[in-house]
């Protein structure tokens, strides 16, 4: 049985708590191409989830506006979001989202600081209220210091544009990507995927060729022309978060009324696929900057060790991660110069925080066993005395 805390107290520390501004999206996105009029999706073919999303629609609100506990009323919008505090499905159902407003995700997060982690789940288009629901729950979540965040997503597409966006955040705030085995990544949906820190795909990943919406092209010239400067805007977003710009190219040729869907060997090849390669290449800058050349190197021997000995891919997390932890002190780890850049720092504090969490229900269930024993004679009394 999981400690109850109360909202307010809750409400108090994410206050209280630092704040880490999403600046991914701003920092990163190139200017604005000349189509801002004419809104940029890339088409969703046969498994289209409903008719295209015009700029009508509700856009998601400044990040600057997520620094204070007042934020502006937003919605997730046409899909369907769910938060867990558990890596998988659990006795501890996710609770669906519809509200974005700070005192909803505290509400819905609040129990996620006793297991370190939040897991996000969205299926539907990629709009705004996506690129919203990844802002707000990861500002939501640097506050209550989460550091495992996954998003398992499905979604056959949307708008390039707010893929863009939501993919920049999503790079900001560190988050791990799955796409089950069940469910799709498609279309524009395959940008978001590009940006994660982590990509674990088991379901379907296809790309096809962009499609400008109201397009007003009446030749291949000018649809050429209209589909260049989309183009440029992908090959610049796939380039920064370390994806082959063989990625866009495909984009490019596969027709719009088909799908190819993308191999295994594919989504390595192209860096679709485990370990986001632009971050692993900063981490090894910072690391190199403030930990030395001597750290980094030990780091390095460190995980070709862990994914080489611990079942890293095929096995449960945990227990992967207790491989690894086993493994640390052969190589230095972990290090007292920069002990939070030590492998697996965030993993062991999300296995201590489990840990800690079970201890007490054990103690609260060793307690309600003592009571009910204490109890047990004066209730046998009650029942034999006599009228």
């Amino acid at each position: 049985m999981r400690q109850v805390r109360s909202r307010f107290g809750a409400v108090m520390r994410a206050a209280a708590m630092p704040v880490v501004l999403l600046v991914g999206a701003v920092a990163c996105s190139p200017s604005k191409p000349a189509v801002e009029a004419a809104p940029v999706t890339l088409g969703d073919q046969a498994v289209n989830p409903g008719p295209l999303v015009h700029r009508n629609e509700p856009q998601p609100q400044p990040q600057d506006d997520l620094t204070s506990t007042r934020w502006p009323p937003a919605r997730v919008g046409s899909g369907h979001a769910r938060v867990s505090c558990e890596r998988e499905d659990a006795d501890d159902a996710p609770r669906r989202l519809d509200s974005l407003e700070f005192f909803s995700l505290v509400d819905a997060m609040t129990a996620c600081q006793d297991t370190g982690l939040v897991r996000l789940e969205y299926s539907g288009r990629v709009d705004a209220g996506f690129t919203a629901l990844i802002e707000r729950v990861s500002a939501m979540a640097e506050r209550m210091d989460l550091p495992a965040r996954i998003l398992d997503l499905d979604s056959a597409g949307g708008h390039v544009e707010e893929a863009v966006k939501a993919g920049d955040a999503l790079a900001a705030a560190r988050w791990t990507l799955r796409v089950r085995e069940d469910a799709v990544c498609h279309s524009a949906c395959v940008l978001v995927l590009a940006a994660a820190d982590m990509r674990d795909v088991e379901g379907k990943v296809g790309v096809h060729r962009l499609m400008r919406d109201r397009s007003s092209a009446s030749s291949r010239a000018e649809l050429n022309e209209e589909l260049r400067e989309v183009n440029a805007l992908v090959r610049e977003y796939l380039e920064r978060h370390g994806v082959a710009l063989a990625v866009a190219d495909l984009m490019m040729t596969v027709p719009n009324r088909r799908l190819r869907i993308l191999s295994a060997e594919e989504l390595d090849t192209f860096g679709l696929q485990g370990r986001n390669a632009a971050q692993d290449d900063l981490e090894r800058v910072v690391a190199r900057r403030e930990c030395g050349e001597g750290f980094v190197r030990r780091r390095d021997e460190f995980q070709r060790r862990f994914e080489a000995t611990c079942d890293v891919d095929g096995g449960r997390w945990e227990d992967a991660v207790r491989c690894g932890i086993a493994l640390r002190s052969a190589y230095g780890f972990p290090d007292r110069r920069c002990p939070d850049a030590t492998p697996l720092a965030d993993a062991e504090r999300v296995l201590d925080l489990a840990a800690a969490r079970a201890a007490r229900e054990l103690a609260l269930a060793e307690e309600a066993r003592e009571a009910d024993a204490a109890d047990a004679p004066s209730r046998e009394g009650r029942g034999s005395a006599t009228p």
